[in-house]
């Protein structure tokens, strides 16, 4: 056995900043930083929050970890310099992760008043929560192409990127959600709304990252 100090500083790395963003992902940071404007509406309201941010998390987990076998995949076919079969990968994870987000969106946004239910009796903490999941479940696939972007940008040795990825995807949404819900007319519906627009303009920050990386967005999924 032979120490190789390179090969030891490279993993310390990507395991460092992976470790890094999983944190920042599964800390819940998004959440903490909005918990005081979410308060200020009222109680109803942040049982509203508390309750269909629970079926949120649940309904998308599966996305998360499929991104987690995406991750393996490609990182084995990369090791191997097998970039066919990762072009191959990626379409068919495309269209999997696709195909999955509609399911799981079509029964997120039609089981929303029995699912909240499981939480609460009081209709207008239903009512509350029912737009909240209408609204995110609408949008699952985008976060499912946001993992997808941190396990590919992790593979191809550029793990800061998914780093920047989960942060400008974590500092939209707190900041779209101040913003939106300070106007009168909208509301915590601004709350909501924040977070299916931070994934997409995390996604485009990936879509460009990609480009600037001379990877064809294009290609990425074909």
């Amino acid at each position: 056995m032979v120490y190789d100090q390179a090969i030891s500083k490279s993993i310390l790395s990507l395991a460092g900043l992976t470790a890094l963003q999983q944190s920042i992902m599964n800390l819940g940071m998004g959440i903490l930083m909005v918990q005081g404007r979410i308060n200020s509406f009222g109680v109803n309201v942040m049982a509203a929050f508390s309750s269909a941010v629970k079926i949120d998390t649940l309904a998308y987990s599966p996305v998360q970890d499929f991104g987690n076998a995406y991750f393996t995949f490609v990182a084995q076919n990369y090791g191997a310099q097998q970039a066919d079969r990762i072009k191959q990968g990626n379409r068919q994870a495309s269209w999997w992760i696709l195909a999955f987000c509609l399911v799981i969106s079509s029964l997120v946004v039609f089981w929303a008043k029995p699912l909240l239910a499981l939480f609460s009796s009081d209709p207008e903490v239903i009512q509350i929560g029912i737009g909240y999941l209408r609204i995110e479940g609408s949008f699952y696939a985008l976060i499912g192409f946001l993992f997808m972007f941190y396990g590919y940008f992790r593979v191809i040795d550029e793990p800061m990127i998914s780093v920047v990825l989960t942060i400008f995807s974590l500092c939209t949404r707190v900041l779209l959600a101040y913003l939106l819900s300070a106007v009168p007319s909208i509301g915590y519906i601004g709350i909501w709304a924040s977070i299916p627009i931070g994934w997409a303009l995390a996604d485009l920050a990936g879509l460009y990252y990609l480009h600037k990386k001379a990877v064809k967005p294009a290609d990425f999924f074909r």
